[in-house]
């Protein structure tokens, strides 16, 4: 291999727009893959993602006679074009595969068509895996630039995707990153002088920025060429409105004009069905929906509403001040005016559900942003209410949650924040003395499990705000459908939080509302349906019993915000769980865990495959013999790298708020002051071996940022949870950055080691870089999960502890 070969400008730009365009993809992949399958797959694009790179790597070190120095530049042309245009036929693929249903998703038959479609969708990635590899690893003398731009093109493409999410659909944003990556292909073969390749990837970017642009008109007259077929195995219908963003798709469907029967998540079995409302469905990311009711100014057209099991606490706190967290279509903002409420505060996470509700179906709705007690908020609820000094008499939650995967990982719920103990925490505080919180959740009769936590979060939350006779606080109601499948909840249940203790008017009331539209009282001050509800409630010994208990109850926390996640991943293999009739009563987000606990073995399998191949294939195992501090410097940063990564994630999506914010500021932030952090090592060279102190102490000071990092970091939280956005990212960005600097260094210093040894193991180094970031990334969620935040960002730190170590072990076994 040429160590002279010399990266030019057109490289760099080459570079640039292939890792914007492919981190682009891969945070697409996962907002499409919410909608056309079930959140918990759709976190797979991003292993799937990493898995295609890593065997595009793996290929460039095993195939040392095909892509040669001499080929390079023509192989980043070509390599790059090929991406570009599988990104196109890969996804064309995608949405004509019907992948599976919910009844489906873990029969075989299932796991077929998943497998198929992951298979199409990881060959865009081996060559964009190709081409960065080339990138990265035949230019020796400038790792540190082309990191660099790596990391650069990386950051840039997450911070553009939310904006073209902003501007068009899903769908068009796919071309229009198919056209990113064929101007990265131009700027390769113009670098190459390939006159007929540079022709080709100029025609093929004019006809996709051509085709971006017009379907993106089509989109806005809701015409748009390309539509997605399948949602979660079954056929898309006829839509009236349709509208992406970086987290969510919505969509309106239904007739404007004929009345139907008034909807209901837990309407009364004596609410007589005989008046009828103009009703839409709307629905986020294909399976979370409301509904939009046509509004005239007329509530006696509302009735419906009273009998309705999530409006109880309407009932014992009138002429009050509501608080309403996800006004959805619009549903608790009509119950309120209904009960006459004093006044209404609606929050809503997501700005095009509040646009479509107010402005595009406005006159369907009544304009209800326009009354003079009822104000909409586009904010996340913990953040706005944190910065509120007023109470709230009702603070209400009605069935909050989306199944919609964010880009900041399909595990991360944006809902998650809302239910744990220092969410509930913070609502009691903002509650006037009388004041009540209210949710609303699925109830199965048999295993309530939902239910169960609810209590268990509401005990938790009250002895830690002082309480100690956490039943006196807690009324818990349901109301068992008439109607429903095997797979779906036997009704709704709906749990009251008081600040103070219940009154005997409060329990009167309660009793005569629950008699009158027949609920059921699951527990009270006095009564409680079952034993798990009375031990729950009243806080003693509390952790030994929810240890035993067959699923996981326990109060969720923000160091373990996984509310709808109760399987314990300790138990997902036992032979009951896997019974079929045990299957039948899982819901969707146990299934999830079962799902993360088979991925997590088959990219640890994956992982051990990319390493060990090479080793059997390659005809030149006496450089690999001797290559085992190196293994375990890759290994490590790459399982460091990514761990870091999505933990943090995970844990600023609660302090910013919004899983946009999430993303942008912790992916960027990281990808940018870790190229930062790369750019800054040009200068240390394998020439001298007095820079090989310069590395270690770099590495040290890394170890120290971390340990740093991880101890202030909670206590930042805390003090700013209460600031406004700007000053949260601020201060987010702030503490990211000098972790990145550093984080960055750790890769070009580790290739220039190498490259003392051999420098054709540089691809199979990157490749096992890319195969633990994998299985880390996977791995990352799994210990969120079953530890905590905390847990998943310290073993991070270890690794990077660990890659130390091997560090100093191979250059004092080489000079640097």
């Amino acid at each position: 291999m040429d160590k002279k070969l010399i990266a030019k400008k057109q490289t760099f730009a080459g570079l640039f727009i292939i890792t914007l365009a492919t981190l682009m993809f891969e945070i697409l992949l996962t907002r499409i893959f919410s909608v056309t399958m079930w959140y918990h797959f759709a976190f797979m694009a991003i292993s799937i993602a990493l898995f295609g790179m890593t065997v595009g790597a793996i290929m460039v070190y095993l195939l040392p006679f095909y892509f040669t120095s001499e080929k390079v530049r023509y192989q980043l042309a070509i390599s790059s074009l090929m991406f570009a245009v599988f990104i196109v036929v890969s996804f064309f693929i995608h949405l004509n595969i019907s992948v599976f249903g919910f009844t489906e998703n873990l029969s075989k038959k299932g796991l077929l068509f998943l497998s198929i479609n992951y298979i199409v969708i990881a060959i865009p990635f081996i060559f964009s895996g190709i081409t960065v590899c080339l990138a990265l690893t035949r230019f020796p003398r400038q790792i540190s630039t082309l990191y660099a731009v790596d990391l650069g093109g990386a950051a840039s493409g997450c911070i553009l995707l939310i904006y073209i999410l902003n501007i068009t659909d899903g769908p068009t944003s796919v071309i229009i990153v198919a056209f990113l990556a064929c101007c990265g292909s131009a700027f390769f073969a113009h670098d190459g002088g390939f006159r007929k390749l540079l022709q080709t990837s100029l025609i093929c970017a004019c006809l996709l920025f051509s085709f971006a642009i017009a379907n993106t008109f089509l989109v806005y007259k809701q015409n748009q060429l390309i539509k997605l077929k399948w949602v979660k195995g079954e056929r898309e219908t006829q839509l009236l409105y349709e509208k992406w963003n970086s987290f969510s798709r919505i969509t309106i469907k239904g007739n404007p004009d004929k009345p139907e029967n008034p909807f209901g998540w837990g309407l009364s079995a004596s609410y007589s069905l005989g008046r009828k409302n103009k009703q839409l469905a709307l629905n986020i990311d294909a399976s979370a929906g409301t509904v939009l009711t046509a509004f005239d100014g007329n509530l006696d057209q509302l009735e419906h509403l009273k009998y309705d099991i999530t409006n109880v606490v309407h009932y014992i706190r009138q002429n009050a001040k509501v608080f309403i967290i996800g006004t959805g279509g619009g549903r608790d903002i009509l119950s309120a005016m209904v009960f006459d409420q004093k006044s209404i505060v609606g929050m809503e996470i997501n700005k095009d559900i509040i646009e479509t509700v107010n402005k595009r179906f406005g006159n369907f709705t009544g304009h209800l942003d326009k009354f003079p007690n009822i104000t909409f908020i586009n904010d996340e609820a913990r953040s706005y209410i944190t910065r509120q000094k007023d109470c709230f008499d009702i603070i209400q939650a009605s069935l909050i949650d989306t199944w919609a995967a964010t880009a900041s990982g399909a595990f991360v719920l944006a809902e998650n924040s809302l239910y744990t103990v220092e969410a509930w925490k913070l609502f009691l505080e903002h509650l006037a003395p009388n004041g009540i919180l209210t949710f609303s959740r699925w109830y199965y009769k048999d295993r309530p499990r939902e239910i169960y936590r609810l209590t268990s979060l509401a005990t938790s939350s009250l002895q830690q705000s002082g309480i100690n006779n956490p039943r006196a606080h807690i009324i818990i109601l349901r109301n068992l459908l008439r109607y429903g499948t095997e797979l779906s909840p036997s009704g709704v249940g709906t749990i009251l939080v008081s600040k103070e203790p219940f009154s005997r008017t409060d329990l009167s009331i309660i009793e005569e509302v629950a008699k009158k539209m027949q609920f059921d009282i699951v527990l009270s001050p006095h009564f409680a349906l079952d034993t798990t509800f009375a031990t729950i409630a009243s806080g003693k010994n509390l952790d030994k019993f929810l240890a035993t208990f067959p699923f996981n109850i326990s109060a969720p926390t923000d160091d373990s915000p996984f509310f709808f996640n109760m399987l314990r991943l300790r138990d997902m293999f036992s032979q009951e769980l896997w019974n079929q009739e045990v299957m039948k009563v899982m819901n969707i987000n146990l299934k999830a865990v079962a799902v993360l606990g088979v991925l997590l073995i088959t990219v640890s399998c994956l992982t051990l495959l990319c390493v060990i191949m090479p080793l059997i294939l390659t005809t030149k195992k006496a450089i690999i013999k001797n290559a085992l501090p190196l293994f375990i410097y890759f290994a490590s940063i790459g399982f460091g790298f990514i761990l870091i990564e999505i933990s943090q994630m995970q844990r600023l999506i609660v302090f910013l708020g919004h899983p946009t914010y999430s993303l942008s500021v912790v992916l960027f932030s990281l990808l940018l002051f870790s190229g930062f952090g790369s750019y800054a090592t040009q200068r240390i060279t394998n020439t001298y071996k007095s820079n090989i102190r310069i590395a270690i102490i770099l590495l040290f000071i890394l170890l120290c940022v971390l340990i740093v990092f991880g101890l202030i970091t909670p206590a930042a939280i805390k003090k700013f949870q209460g600031s406004i956005t700007v000053i949260r990212i601020c201060v987010a960005a702030g503490i990211l950055s000098f972790l990145g600097l550093f984080m960055g260094m750790a890769f070009p210093l580790g290739m220039k080691l190498a490259s003392t040894r051999s420098i054709s193991l540089a691809p199979w180094l990157w490749g096992i870089n890319g195969a633990t970031s994998v299985c880390g990334s996977v791995l990352a969620i799994a210990i969120a999960l079953s530890s905590s935040i905390s847990t998943s960002f310290w073993l991070g730190s270890i690794f990077y502890a660990f890659a130390f170590c091997a560090f100093i072990w191979e250059s004092q076994k080489k000079d640097f």
